[in-house]
């Protein structure tokens, strides 16, 4: 029911967010002719619309609040949709062989730079996967996570220009040196969590960042490196087309080899010391779980994928710079695992996909798309905080064997 108070903060939202956008949607300079163009349309336009949205917004925050109240027993051991599904061969094995077909002909079907914006999007799955095992499994918030990713493509840029090294030798060696650096970032916060251990890796991240930047008798400094080399094959050369095609499917092999691990890491010994030190990490360590190298090992494993997305990233871009390598990144690669959902394999896999392919495809939006990317994100952040694919708390149970004597 609609009351006279929600009549009022509706309006007086539509008033703030006409205050809000009045520079930038009614303000227009008209630089050819020196005028100033008054567009009153369009402040009509944000204040019956904000008006409107505010009303769906509290429709939907009291349906959530209502939905959120005494949940009865049955309800409670509801298994989530997204868990139903995959639980069903009848409908997981099909949507698997539909998936497998389309990514096949994909490259033969749409364009190159179509093609380009999917292996931009399979390269976030990778990382998010590597940082889903960091934030999602160990609960260690890291900020810094672009300084792995940067590790990998300076490892290939570097040997390939001082030592000629090629694509294929390059990839385990710049996942082996990402794996260090995670090791040497890992010692020094063994003993922080939270807020302490965002900043130190925040810095962490930057420091690479700025080394990058100001060495340049190593890293060729803000210049960057360029004729990085794309993958070969047996000594063919590819047209710029034909790479493209090759490095999808490079990135398809290295996609579907990261869920294979990750999963198997998940179910692991090592994964349930991660979730276990996730949840408590004193409880953890009483029960005998050695902190340290369970810390270091989620470190080390996270930032090898970041490492293998790095070298790959080189050689889709054949140029590389410091500019690359932002706080954004890292940002941008934590927003797909808090977005497709903490812990859960294919909640990040969907989340890269959302937030990579949403912004392009949004371009008919011109400089509104990131608008409603951005509100995109605060509704769901608002009203599904476990993600896309909310992860299930894992139950093991012990059952006797065989009968007694």
């Amino acid at each position: 029911m609609i009351t006279s108070d929600e009549i009022k903060k509706s309006f007086l939202v539509s008033i703030w967010f006409m205050f809000l956008t009045f520079p930038l949607m009614v303000i227009r300079v008209n630089t050819i002719h020196n005028v100033v163009e008054w567009r009153w349309a369009n402040m009509l336009i944000v204040g019956v619309g904000s008006f409107v949205l505010s009303f769906i917004w509290r429709a939907m925050i009291r349906r959530k609040e209502m939905g959120s109240k005494a949940p009865t027993g049955e309800e409670i051991k509801k298994i989530p949709l997204g868990q139903r599904i995959f639980q069903e061969r009848k409908v997981y094995v099909p949507a698997l062989i539909g998936i497998g077909v389309f990514t096949l002909v994909f490259p033969f079907v749409f364009s190159v730079y179509q093609v380009n914006i999917m292996v931009t999007a399979l390269t976030y799955v990778m990382l998010g996967l590597g940082l889903n095992i960091v934030v999602g499994l160990a609960g260690l918030l890291d900020l810094g996570y672009v300084a792995f990713y940067a590790v990998g493509a300076y490892s290939y840029a570097l040997l390939h220009f001082h030592f000629g090294v090629g694509f294929w030798m390059a990839l385990p060696i710049g996942a082996g040196l990402a794996a260090l650096f995670g090791i040497i970032l890992g010692y020094p916060v063994l003993r922080l969590r939270g807020d302490y251990l965002a900043i130190v890796t925040l810095g962490f991240g930057e420091i690479i960042r700025l080394i990058l930047e100001n060495w340049n008798e190593f890293s060729f400094g803000p210049s960057g490196i360029a004729n990085i080399p794309r993958p070969g094959f047996f000594g063919i050369k590819f047209s710029l087309s034909a790479a493209t095609i090759y490095i999808y499917f490079i990135m398809i092999g290295l996609t579907l080899f990261t869920i294979f691990v990750v999963n198997r890491l998940q179910n692991s010994r090592i994964g349930r010391a991660w979730i276990a030190l996730r949840e408590d990490e004193i409880a953890c360590q009483a029960m005998g779980i050695d902190k340290t190298k369970t810390k270091l090992t989620a470190f080390a494993l996270g930032a090898t994928w970041a490492g293998m997305a790095g070298v790959v990233f080189a050689a889709k871009t054949t140029f590389i710079n410091p500019a690359s390598f932002t706080i954004w990144e890292s940002i941008m690669i934590l927003c797909v695992v808090v977005l497709g959902g903490m812990g859960s394999v294919v909640g990040v896999i969907l989340g890269a996909l959302v937030l990579i392919l949403l912004p392009e495809y949004l371009r008919a939006f011109s400089e509104y798309r990131m608008l409603v990317f951005g509100a995109a994100l605060v509704l769901m952040m608002v009203f599904r905080p476990g993600g896309i694919i909310s992860n299930v708390r894992r139950t093991y149970k012990f059952e006797k064997s065989g009968k007694n004597g």
